[in-house]
Order: C-alpha cells, then sequence, then structure tokens
C-alpha cells in the first residue's frame, strides 16, 4: 500500500473546502478519506474498487426551488461526520433534538481535529486530536486475502486529569450513499438480524423511509435508529451487525461487531448522507462508561467491516469467510459429531454411552459427546451443576474409563459444561463472595449465579474442575454452554457496563488458557444454542451450536440464516434420529446438517438396519462434500418465509467451491410444496450429479444449465453434490 499525500486538492464531487486526504485499497475495497479544511473534521468512506472513478458530484446545498426553502438562504446539503465517535461525561448533551437517542456527533466528537495519518504493514493509523486533552486514533486494519477490513478505536488520555468515556465506537462509516447526487430517496435499506431462542438470525429488511429516517426540509434534527443488546449473550434479540444497501448502485455495505457482551449499532442521519458506527453499548445504551487516568489508554473491540458492489448475501459472505479460528489440525476435514443430548436426555451413564459407541464405531462419525447429567446432582434435579464432579453412580469407575472405551471403537470422545455459572443446589452456589454482585447483592439470574472471572480464585477452582477433568480423562472435545444472561452488568467497576466488560474479558482469558494447557482439545461454543454466535467467541473455539431447534421443521431456515452470519464450517447443525421416522423425516433432518456442520443425536442404536444405512450414506456424501462447506459461496433461492413456523415453498442453497469445480445443492420444501418441481440455475459450465441423498426414487437431473429436482412431497429434503467438467459442453 502506497499512501496518497494530502496536497489540498479539492475532491472533485465534494464541497470546495473537502479534500481527498488520501485513499487505499485493499484487495476490491477502496478506503477514502475526507478531509475538512475548515473543521479539521476526517471521514472514511468505502466503495467497491470498480466503482471509486465513478462518484457523481454531490449536491453541495438543499433543493432551491422548494416551496420550503424559498425564504431561506441556500441550506447546506451535508457536511462530514468524524470517523470517530466519542463521548466524555462533562460533554453538554447532543442538539438537534439528539439528546437521550444519540452520543454521536458529540461536543468531543467535534472538537476532534486532523494530526497525522500513517500506512502501516497491515493498514492505516489515522490520528485526531482535541484540545481539551486527548487524541484518538482510528485503526484500519487488512490481512492478505480477506475482503473485510478490520477497524477499532484507541482514545488516549493526554491531560493532567482522569477523563471519563460515556461512549467510543468501534467503527464509524461515513458517507452512504456517495452514488446519488441527491438524499437517495426510495434507494437505502437497512438489514439486520432478529435472534430468539430456537429462531436465530431471521433477516429483516426496511427501507430508511420505512424508519422515518428522511431528513427534514433544512437537514436540520437528529435521526437515529440504535439497537443492539444489553447483556452477556451478544446475540440475544439481535445479531451484533447491520447492512445498508444501495438498490439504485447496487452496493451493499455491512459491518460486524466482535465482542461477547453489550454492544449497539447506530444508523445516523441528519442531511443527504446516512452514516453506519457501532461497538460497546454506550452509557444511555448499556450503562457504560469508563474513567481512563493521565496517560492511559483504552481500544475498542474489533468490527469487521466490508462493502460490496452486490447484495447482501455477498456482503455476508465476505465478513464470514474473514472470521478467524482456533481449531486444532483434526478439524481441517470436518468431522462429524454425535451429541447424546436428544437420546438420554440429560441422563447419560457408561451403558448407555458406550451402546451409542458401538453403533457409531465403523461410521464417519469423528466425535461422541457427553451431555448434561454427567456430574453429581444432590437432589437428582436437572441443572444443578456447578461443582463439577463426576457422578460415581453413573460412571463408577470415572470418566477415564468411558472415555478409553470410546476411544477402543475409533471415536474422540466429548463432554458438556457450563462453567461460567454456578446452578442452586450444588456447592458452588454458596461461594457467594466469587459471583458477580449488583447493587450489593449477589446476581441471581433464575437457577444460575455468574462466577466472577476478574477474581483469580475463579481462574484457579474451575482449572482444577474443568481443565483438570478435561486432561485426566482424556477428553478430545468440549461443548461450552451458556444458557442464562447477566443483563445490564455488575458491581466492582466504575459502571455496571464496564463491570460486565470486565468481567468479560477475564471469561475471554479462561478461553484462552484452556486452549493454552489442551492445544488440541474442540471446542464447541454453544449458549442456549445460538446466543454467542459473534466473531470473537469463534476466535475462542473451532465451532458454534447454530440453535436449540433440535427437531423442528423450521431447522434448514434457520441454518440457512446462520450460514449467512457465520462461516458454514462453524455452523453445526442437530439431525435427531428416531425409531419412528419414516426415510422422507430422516432424509429431510439429515440434509439439513449439510448446511453447516453435521450433528446427529437420537436413539441411533435402536434404528433399523435400513434406516442406519440412510444416515450412513448421509455421512458418506458430508465426507465427499465437506470441502465445498468448507470454503464455498452460498446462493439462497426460494419464497421469502415469513411464517417459519408455517412456512411453505421450498428454499434452495447452492454452495459453490471458490475453485468453481464443484457445488452443492441442500434443497427443502414445506407445506405446499412446488407441484412441477424446482429447476436451481448453475454456473456457466458443464455439470453433473456425482452423488445425491433424497426420499423418493426420481433422481435429480443437470438439464438446460439447471439442476431439476423432481416432483416433491410437503417437508423433503435434497442434498446433491455436483461437479464440473473441464469439457465443454455440446450443442
Amino acid at each position: 500500500m502506497r499512501l496518497r499525500q494530502f496536497t489540498k486538492r479539492p475532491a472533485t464531487h465534494m464541497k470546495p473546502q473537502v479534500t481527498e486526504l488520501s485513499r487505499f485499497k485493499f484487495a476490491d475495497i477502496t478506503a477514502i478519506y475526507h478531509l475538512d479544511g475548515t473543521t479539521g473534521r476526517v471521514q472514511m468512506q468505502f466503495v467497491p474498487k470498480s466503482l471509486a472513478r465513478k462518484i457523481p458530484k454531490h449536491r453541495e446545498f438543499l433543493d432551491p426551488t422548494d416551496p420550503a426553502l424559498r425564504a431561506h438562504k441556500p441550506m447546506p446539503a451535508w457536511e462530514l461526520d468524524s470517523l470517530v465517535q466519542v463521548r466524555l461525561a462533562d460533554d453538554p448533551g447532543v442538539p438537534q433534538f439528539g439528546n437521550g437517542r444519540t452520543m454521536r456527533n458529540s461536543e468531543a466528537t467535534l472538537g476532534l481535529k486532523y494530526l497525522s495519518q500513517h500506512a502501516t504493514e497491515h493498514g492505516v493509523v489515522t490520528v485526531l486530536e482535541n484540545p481539551r486533552g486527548f487524541r484518538c486514533e482510528h485503526l484500519l486494519e487488512w490481512s492478505a486475502g480477506e475482503r473485510a477490513l478490520r477497524m477499532s478505536t484507541r482514545f488516549i488520555n493526554q491531560s493532567q486529569g482522569p477523563l471519563t468515556l460515556e461512549m467510543l465506537a468501534s467503527f464509524s462509516l461515513g458517507g452512504v450513499t456517495p452514488f446519488a447526487t441527491d438524499e437517495a430517496a426510495n434507494r437505502l435499506r437497512l438489514h439486520r438480524a432478529r435472534c430468539y431462542w430456537s429462531g436465530e438470525g431471521k433477516i429483516e429488511s426496511i427501507p430508511l423511509e420505512q424508519l422515518h429516517m428522511e431528513p427534514s426540509w433544512t437537514a436540520y434534527g437528529v435521526r437515529s435508529e440504535r439497537f443492539g443488546q444489553v447483556g452477556s449473550m451478544p446475540t440475544r434479540g439481535f445479531f451484533p451487525f447491520a447492512a445498508l444497501e444501495d438498490t439504485g448502485a447496487g452496493v451493499t455495505w455491512a459491518a460486524q461487531i466482535a465482542w461477547n457482551g453489550s454492544w449497539q449499532m447506530e444508523v445516523y442521519r441528519r442531511d443527504d448522507f446516512v452514516h453506519l458506527s457501532g461497538g460497546l453499548a454506550d452509557r444511555e445504551f448499556g450503562h457504560w462508561w469508563k474513567t481512563v487516568p493521565p496517560g492511559g489508554s483504552f481500544t475498542t473491540p474489533e468490527a469487521l467491516v466490508t462493502v460490496v458492489h452486490g447484495s447482501l448475501d455477498d456482503a455476508c459472505e465476505r465478513l464470514t469467510a474473514s472470521h478467524r479460528f482456533n481449531a486444532p489440525p483434526v478439524e481441517d476435514e470436518l468431522p462429524i459429531i454425535f451429541n447424546e443430548w436428544c437420546t438420554t436426555w440429560g441422563h447419560p451413564d457408561h451403558d448407555n454411552v458406550i451402546a451409542l459407541a458401538d453403533r457409531l464405531a465403523g461410521s464417519s462419525v469423528k466425535y461422541l459427546v457427553i451431555d448434561d447429567g454427567w456430574a453429581e446432582r444432590p437432589t437428582e434435579r436437572m441443572q444443578e451443576n456447578g461443582d463439577w464432579i463426576v457422578a460415581s453412580k453413573k460412571f463408577s469407575n470415572g470418566l477415564r474409563a468411558t472415555c478409553d472405551a470410546i476411544r477402543e471403537r475409533g471415536l474422540i470422545p466429548g463432554i458438556w459444561f457450563e462453567f461460567e455459572v454456578a446452578n442452586k443446589g450444588s456447592q458452588a452456589w454458596n461461594e457467594t463472595s466469587h459471583q458477580l454482585h449488583r447493587d450489593g447483592r449477589v446476581l441471581d439470574v433464575g437457577s444460575r449465579r455468574f462466577w466472577d472471572f476478574r477474581d483469580p480464585w475463579v481462574h484457579d477452582f474451575l482449572a482444577e474442575r474443568v481443565i483438570g477433568l478435561l486432561h485426566n480423562a482424556g477428553m478430545g472435545y468440549m461443548k461450552v454452554d451458556y444458557n442464562e444472561t447477566i443483563g445490564l452488568g455488575a458491581d466492582g467497576a466504575e459502571s455496571l457496563g464496564e463491570g460486565l466488560r470486565q468481567h468479560l474479558e477475564g471469561v475471554r482469558a479462561f478461553f484462552q488458557r484452556i486452549r493454552k494447557e489442551l492445544p488440541d482439545l474442540v471446542i464447541e461454543i454453544c449458549s442456549s444454542g445460538g446466543m454467542r454466535l459473534e466473531p470473537s467467541m469463534l476466535e475462542l473455539g473451532s465451532m458454534f451450536s447454530f440453535s436449540d431447534a433440535h427437531e423442528t421443521r423450521d431447522i434448514p431456515l434457520i441454518a440457512c440464516d446462520v450460514q449467512r452470519l457465520v462461516p458454514a464450517r462453524a455452523n453445526q447443525i442437530w439431525a435427531v434420529l428416531r425409531p419412528g421416522d419414516d426415510m422422507q423425516r430422516l432424509v429431510y433432518s439429515l440434509t439439513c446438517t449439510f448446511l453447516g456442520r453435521m450433528c446427529l443425536s437420537g436413539e441411533v442404536n435402536k434404528l433399523s438396519d435400513k434406516q442406519w444405512g440412510i444416515a450412513l450414506a448421509a455421512q458418506q456424501l458430508y465426507q465427499q462434500v465437506a470441502p465445498i462447506i468448507a470454503d464455498g459461496v452460498s446462493h439462497r433461492s426460494g419464497p421469502v418465509q415469513t411464517s417459519y413456523a408455517r412456512a411453505k415453498g421450498h428454499q434452495a442453497v447452492l454452495r459453490v467451491a471458490r475453485n468453481g469445480k464443484q457445488a452443492l445443492a441442500v434443497v427443502h420444501t414445506f407445506a405446499e410444496a412446488p407441484p412441477k418441481g424446482i429447476s436451481i440455475p448453475l454456473p456457466e459450465g458443464n455439470w453433473s450429479i456425482a452423488g445425491s441423498l433424497q426420499a423418493g426414487k426420481k433422481s435429480p437431473v443437470v438439464r438446460g444449465g439447471c439442476l431439476i429436482l423432481p416432483l416433491m412431497k410437503d417437508y423433503s429434503g435434497y442434498a446433491v453434490h455436483l461437479k464440473r467438467s473441464s469439457h465443454k459442453s455440446k450443442p
């Protein structure tokens, strides 16, 4: 990268006092920095490289022919929006009716002035300074091969006294959309992903006009759509994700916050342009403020940000392709998991686990996971965990004997923990001096109390009970569950939100300790299914549990939604197999798992030979297509479903390997399946079917450049492996 030096040359499509400070090219993304010579303000704009020279000249003033403006002097149509958004505790409220709705463009932000900018080996650092005694460093980082950039902001206190932050955004994208010459009426849409238990990742797409975010007649008055979640389940309510699409130009901007606690996104507007920012939940939204001492600093969590000349799905694929894993080599080929939760429903013991291992021996399943119920329960009720002592009646010879027997059958043993909490009934429940408090009282939520991970005693206790048990038993896999949220925060810091942030940093430190002491351990991140599906948690593990939707008919819809937001190779999807399932139901369940990582459960040891044969065929096909799941691009088709519980029609996902030589089609029908079958257009080339899984006798065919699926019944599933020949097809 080479920094274009600032020459005080006006940007041709901007106001006279606005100059192009610099621009950088990262793969096919161009980052443009603009400087207002009057205010010293710097804005960062992302555009696709292919369109960087096609930005039209934007109007400087609002339409003078508007009758509402005839009695007024020319009104400015826009101004630059700072790439750093910060607020201090002693700032006055945000004017233009923003107080209480936004903390953006505070006095601290408006006082920031450009100081310097330099390119590093992996990005750009832009330094802004405020005469009140602080400076902010905007950090933009990029890794070769990625099509999303990482952003964060560092606040440095240069004053003689403490300064208290009430908001500091990780990123702020300005100037959306540069491809219109005015306010881009009827062409901007906000995309966000809603999340509830067993219903994760449903996309909500809203025109900005529907959010009532058109600028006023004088471009006066703040419009703000601030959303997020408060607590320790980062995808509860919404995923930490947002996208803005310019439907006129066909350009989509998207961002994800990599943080496992309270966060916020904000779409902000006063004039022609829209701005998108996000990061830690601020004082108004998440009860967060932090005091930085003289000479001290604070750096925000990272955000992944991208832009593409394409659709929402194209933008999402760029983000998920940039997620980072912490997976040992055994994960390279996407091994299949079996979890016995939907088999014993919390009552595992040595005998029933080994009966499952006997059935799974010789199959393609690699991991056998013992779920909740393996530890002592004082009253034998569910969820009395926290002490993590092996139940002697269930595992009379200890877990090591069970793990050894599992390994003798060619499988890797795994186990479930929920180690961040203590349940009522355990001895750990009474260790209140080591648990989180709020307002001086121990923090109870339902049947759970939360260990305080700022406390070294907690780390040592769990190192013995968790890491020690994993090591001594010979476990190769751990499922880490987390089934309640802390909420607003905890005592022990200057604000409840900062207490929560520090605690969650401690949680991350313990995960890192596990990885350091047990480098070959496979870690599954679970939180009531899918309540922790964000990039920073994936960096601590190997994969996610996508949902607690184990046997519902909407699993393919949820799995497809989640695949937009986390990498397919980390998207663990369950197929629960029952002796009462007919072939159609078995295939429907099994084909769902081809949208991510295959995880089996249920009474597989009681399946008939024919039923188990279907499961084995699915496993073999899955191994065949695993490279496409690990490194491919998905294209979705089918009607948009309003009701997932009463879905109609079908859903098709065509995932094409990045080398273009193979593809995987995963198709499901719901009520009122298409009566004439389904036709899925294929990329150009001579395609043939290399394998398939379906319930009926009618096999899929390739004809006329399309994959043709014959008439299917309601609630049917298909998985089809396709290969492209290097030979041209005959006319």
